[in-house]
């Protein structure tokens, strides 16, 4: 059953979905604490990081409550939480400005981070266009005439920039160096991050299906979307594997007890039986990955040999 929106309050907290924060924070903070481990950690970056991110996620949430009620997702056949547009409690104009003000934050933040870091007008070209390019993903998931979410490519846009470019670029702005043994840490975080939106569009497939949105889950059907959420799982782990058995890192197997709680929740997924029963391991995915980040610079920082 549906839980029902009753103030504007609660609508608009629905939209910024507080629960996917953690893991747009994860990435930045395996950066940061990577860029520590080799004593080139800087607050400033990890702070301004840090808030970009959080933007960037919240002007994406807003963008998917706007782009699914405009595409048909999110419908009154949709089976999953009710969005802040289809409660009628804000509409489409609020929602679109809303998007603009965090579109503007995310880049007024993003500019400080990059003056801070960046001394080399070449690099903070690239970084600028990345920053756009991140901006321009965030909007354009659900929203505008071709959204590549209803193409299924979201999971590969979440590999990417919660991945590959959140770890690796977070890594560059401390250092102003790149680190080869990082990129299994950042195939890891974007192993994590496609599994907390596969979870997602599992959840949503019938919904989706009916609205032409062409999710993983919709194209393979949800027996197959299963296995992919535990072969994202696993090779997540697997990485971390390398990278400890390539650093002798060791202590950052400490992980693995984030990994426990990342098993129950395959398993949580694999048994639902509605989306409702789906719903919750969405929230506990997205923790346990933070979990895995902290634990993970726990065990490089603090009890390893370096």
């Amino acid at each position: 059953m549906k839980k029902t929106i009753e103030t504007k309050k609660e609508a608009w907290l629905h939209a910024v979905r507080l629960r996917t924060l953690p893991l747009a924070l994860a990435s930045i903070f395996a950066g940061s604490f990577l860029a520590a481990w080799k004593d080139s950690f800087r607050w400033e970056i990890l702070l301004l990081a840090s808030l970009t991110t959080i933007f960037l996620q919240i002007l994406s949430n807003l963008s998917n409550d706007y782009g699914d009620t405009v595409h048909g997702a999110d419908s009154a056949d949709r089976q999953g939480p009710v969005r802040a547009v289809q409660s009628g409690l804000i509409s489409l104009a609020e929602m679109k400005r809303a998007m603009y003000f965090f579109g503007f934050l995310s880049l007024i933040s993003g500019l400080f981070l990059l003056f801070l870091a960046l001394q080399d007008w070449k690099l903070f070209a690239i970084f600028l266009g990345l920053g756009l390019a991140a901006i321009w993903a965030s909007i354009s998931y659900t929203s505008g005439k071709n959204p590549y979410g209803y193409a299924g490519l979201g999971d590969i846009s979440v590999f990417i920039f919660f991945g590959l470019l959140g770890v690796l670029g977070t890594y560059f702005l401390h250092t102003l160096s790149f680190e080869p043994i990082a990129i299994g840490i950042a195939v890891s975080l974007g192993c994590f991050s496609a599994t907390v939106l596969n979870i997602n569009n599992i959840r949503d497939i019938d919904s989706d299906k009916l609205a032409g949105k062409r999710s993983i889950p919709v194209r393979i059907g949800r027996e197959k979307a299963i296995q992919y959420n535990w072969a994202l799982i696993m090779t997540g782990n697997i990485f971390l594997g390398g990278f400890a058995s390539t650093t002798g890192e060791w202590y950052t197997l400490l992980s693995f007890f984030a990994f426990l709680i990342m098993i129950k929740v395959g398993a949580g997924v694999q048994m639902a039986k509605s989306s409702a029963e789906t719903d919750p391991y969405l929230k506990k995915m997205a923790l346990s990955t933070l979990l895995w980040v902290i634990l993970f610079g726990i065990g490089l920082l603090f009890l390893g040999k370096s």
